[in-house]
């Protein structure tokens, strides 16, 4: 069996981190994260032109008839720029609640969606509808004083318009897309540490050669490669809507969050004082990455799941975050 990635799905990354070094440099992200709005709405309709907003979307809906696995390579590659925009919620988060005909809508880069989980909403200052109880409600409330501006929370005010009944979010999705956005953090912050251990030097030679820096870097390449192939898994679980979902998608997002956290921890390290100055992209991609560990439940929880799903004999059953917490609280 060959569990590679497929030629189409390699031009995919390629084009996409292409596109997105262009068009987002850190420089660039640092700009919108600080502005009011915290992205650049005229990207929306480039993700649209470009087929992202429709990866997963049929043909016939003006979507590219694909599959997850193309939006996780997609959502792996847009948090490797830290992409400041609704896409996670939008694609990852609300999509597959919403009709076929809102779907081709958003395909067409004519609306924005997020949802509602544990009573927040992500990106809910760049949306226009909102996932909540069974229905669409406009995106109407506060945004919230967060830690990660690429990526900025609110709450849903009491008196937010309601409109039609909408389907539920898919959590196995949400947990898969935040462990493929988990390994673009991770591998970003590999790179990162690795090119300045390359480069800067100490005693004449480059601090690389210590294994002080180079176990750390290695311990971070082992913990990303994990991360993907969990990642990926679950990616395929919920591509092929495989019973073992549930689990796959608590495994990878529980790993691959704690790994990327690691890994961000381990650069800032690598890189010194360096590391630990506010210019540095470093402390954003650190940020990015506890909003993914944080969300959606940590990894205590989300072991926990596994933990019953295993001891249930592998069958995956529905998991009840909610629940589990108050368990290992």
């Amino acid at each position: 069996m060959d569990f590679s990635f497929t030629d189409e799905q390699e031009t995919l990354r390629r084009e996409a981190r292409a596109f997105l070094e262009e068009r987002f440099p850190a420089e660039r992200v640092a700009e919108l994260a600080d502005s009011d709005e915290g992205w650049d709405p005229a990207s929306w309709r480039e993700l649209a032109e470009l087929g992202w907003l429709g990866v997963s979307i049929p043909e016939e809906a003006g979507g590219a008839g694909l599959g997850f696995i193309e939006e996780a390579v997609l959502l792996e590659e847009l948090a490797r720029a830290l992409y400041p925009g609704p896409y996670f919620s939008t694609v990852a988060l609300a999509l597959p609640a919403l009709s076929p005909e809102e779907q081709a809508r958003v395909a067409a880069g004519e609306a924005r969606w997020s949802a509602e989980v544990d009573g927040l909403v992500p990106d809910l200052g760049a949306v226009d509808w909102v996932v909540a109880d069974g229905a669409a409600v406009r995106a109407q409330g506060h945004v919230l004083p967060t830690m990660d501006a690429t990526r900025r929370l609110g709450r849903l005010a009491a008196e937010a318009e309601r409109g039609a009944s909408v389907g539920a979010i898919d959590r196995p999705r949400l947990l898969a897309a935040l462990a493929a956005e988990a390994v673009g953090i991770a591998q970003r912050a590999l790179e990162i540490g690795v090119e300045h251990a390359r480069t800067r030097t100490q005693f004449g030679r480059p601090i690389g050669v210590y294994q002080a820096v180079s176990h750390s870097l290695a311990d971070t390449y082992v913990e990303t490669e994990l991360a993907r192939s969990l990642a990926y898994w679950a990616a395929w679980c919920v591509a092929e809507d495989d019973t073992q979902a549930d689990v796959a998608g608590a495994a990878a997002k529980s790993f691959a969050a704690d790994a990327a956290v690691a890994a961000c921890e381990r650069a800032i390290q690598v890189l010194g004082g360096i590391g630990f100055t506010w210019e540095h992209v470093l402390h954003r991609y650190y940020k990015r990455a506890q909003w993914i560990q944080s969300f959606a439940g940590f990894g205590a929880v989300l072991r926990a799941d596994v933990a019953r799903a295993v001891l249930e004999g592998g069958e995956a059953a529905e998991l009840d975050g909610a629940a589990l917490a108050a368990e290992v609280g």
